[in-house]
């Protein structure tokens, strides 16, 4: 009895172990499925997510007047998939408040592009590839975090606006862009610019420029040399002078000087023929001049020019006004050295 009992013990733990090794070479065969199953699933999902967001994207796609416009706005889209590379032939980039946060190295394969527009989002750097959108007519990014802008920008040979306003620590431009023979409309508003950078005033083409809201502390001398300039924007700077070459800027039809800190008006630019609105509100100027009431029935055209008769009344007061002092000072000198010689 003794020896069945032994017999039947070791049948049921060869039994036992051999149940739990098939268990185990069952578990390990379904885990190594799942993990092969999971691998598949992973090489299919990578295109189909791409499929997916292409698909999605295409939706956004659409023709105006005959140009091909990639249009999202306020949308969730802090970084653009490289699926977007398929549809290379849009012209146009119109994004807006979707939190765009890099502008992709790959802008470089839409050769076609014509505008760029990636206001109001939170892009900080412009890629060097940048350079490579020679027909690029259009490069909008104010309301960003840039602080750097590449030379290569300076190789958009075809660009025509540029406008960077508020991008916070943005205080320099590389010396590149003055290459930019084509460019007519600049805004670089709102930021740190102590001074008009070079490469702007080298401009040949510029007409529009704003600066307004720097830190603008003086005017280039050469200011002149931007020839065909007809709208100046600098309100809410920290000028205390104005050049006296301002006067020879005989395309300039508007001028915006409004809260800075200047003391005068250079008289030459009573000279400026074709300057036709001109504000020089709040600002510290020696004289307090006040203009006659307007009559009412002059035209509204007329008190459109208020400021350039401003200027004008100013210049005149001015004048006379130094015209007084310097006879005054010149009677006390003389009757000083009348009672002088007399007690001699």
């Amino acid at each position: 009895m003794t020896g069945v009992t032994v017999c039947c013990g070791t049948v049921n733990s060869i039994k036992a172990l051999w149940e739990t090794r098939i268990k185990k070479s069952k578990d390990e065969l379904k885990t190594e499925r799942e993990q092969r199953d999971r691998r598949a699933v992973g090489r299919l999902t990578g295109p189909w997510e791409d499929r997916i967001t292409l698909a999605k994207l295409k939706e956004k796609v659409v023709t105006e007047e005959g140009r091909v416009i990639l249009r999202i706005e306020k949308e969730e889209w802090k970084t653009l998939p490289p699926a977007l590379v398929q549809l290379s032939q849009i012209q146009e980039w119109q994004l807006h408040r979707i939190g765009l946060q890099k502008i992709p190295r790959f802008i470089s394969s839409f050769e076609s592009l014509i505008v760029l527009n990636l206001s109001r989002n939170s892009v900080t750097e412009i890629p060097k590839e940048i350079g490579k959108l020679t027909r690029l007519r259009e490069l909008l990014l104010s309301y960003n975090r840039v602080s750097y802008v590449p030379e290569e920008l300076g190789c958009c040979e075809n660009l025509e606006k540029l406008e960077l306003a508020m991008n916070e620590d943005l205080d320099e431009l590389p010396t590149q862009l003055s290459n930019l023979k084509k460019l007519y409309h600049l805004d670089l508003s709102m930021n740190k610019f102590t001074t008009i950078p070079d490469c702007v005033v080298n401009l040949p083409s510029l007409e529009w420029l704003d600066m307004g809201s720097n830190r603008l502390e003086s005017l280039p001398e050469d200011i002149h040399r931007m020839e065909k300039l007809h709208t100046l924007w600098l309100p809410r700077n920290e000028l205390e002078y104005l050049p006296d070459n301002i006067s020879h800027m005989q395309s300039l039809n508007t001028l915006v000087l409004s809260k800075n800190k200047l003391r005068d008006i250079p008289p030459l630019m009573e000279d400026m023929s074709n300057l036709r609105f001109v504000n020089f509100r709040d600002n510290p100027l020696t004289y307090d001049v006040t203009l006659p009431d307007l009559k009412e029935d002059d035209e509204e055209e007329d008190r459109e020019m208020f400021g350039r008769e401003f200027m004008h009344f100013y210049i005149q007061e001015a004048r006379k006004r130094g015209s007084q002092t310097f006879t005054l000072v010149l009677n006390v000198t003389l009757e000083g050295a009348s009672e002088t010689g007399s007690s001699l």
